[in-house]
């Protein structure tokens, strides 16, 4: 069983299935329709640093981080060993997006909770086809998770919980009391509702406010 979703393309952008290979900057645009449609209530995030990595597309979920690796036609596993490992620290869930030429053998080369989008040019449009939902990734790990946040953002989960500030403590200080004091249900939903709500236009003024605020 798959859900189909096809992407209208721009005039003669995509032709017959097979005339020509899929790349990254064929499949990111359809791939965030496909992603709206399917989940509803969503935020993109793109290129994000991981580790010794990047994350192609992080999407911010209500009550879940979902970190999304793009494998186009042209691309290779060279450097998935490694980029797999980076995603497991920090997202709840993780899918792998591929062109069909991957399709049949890249479930070799990610974990069983991975989920596994198949995506192909059609006549017509570009499809995915859900190969394997994702699980809950059991490696994830908290502290990364939660040290994606700026300061002004962890220190608006403590306003709201109640907490001390720890203004003259560290980010690293702040996080582990975060998760002594809260279980992670709750966190899973403040930091989402964190990242739904985070403007890249304001926060070098938010994080120059919170340091003035501190000194």
């Amino acid at each position: 069983m798959y859900i189909k979703v096809t992407v209208q393309p721009c005039l003669n952008c995509y032709k017959l299935r097979g005339t020509r290979m899929l790349y990254d900057k064929d499949i990111r645009e359809p791939l965030f329709e496909y992603l709206e449609l399917t989940y509803g209530k969503i935020r993109i995030l793109e290129e994000k640093q991981m580790g010794r990595s990047r994350a192609d597309v992080v999407m911010v979920l209500p009550d879940a981080l979902v970190g999304i690796e793009i494998k186009s036609d042209a691309d290779t596993y060279a450097r998935l060993k490694r980029q797999v490992r980076d995603y497991n620290q920090y997202y709840d869930r993780n899918y792998v997006v591929v062109g069909s030429t991957h399709a049949m053998h890249v479930k070799e080369h990610v974990p069983d909770w991975w989920g596994i989008i198949s995506v192909e040019e059609m006549e017509g449009g570009i499809d995915f086809y859900p190969l394997r939902k994702a699980g809950e990734n059991p490696k994830v790990d908290w502290k990364r998770k939660l040290g994606i946040l700026w300061r002004p953002e962890l220190a608006h989960i403590q306003e709201i919980n109640h907490l001390p500030k720890y203004k003259e403590k560290s980010k690293a200080f702040v996080i582990e009391k975060l998760l002594q004091k809260l279980p992670k249900d709750v966190l899973k939903m403040q930091v989402s509702e964190e990242l739904f709500e985070r403007d890249y236009t304001t926060i070098a003024k938010r994080i120059r406010d919170y340091k003035v605020g501190r000194l």
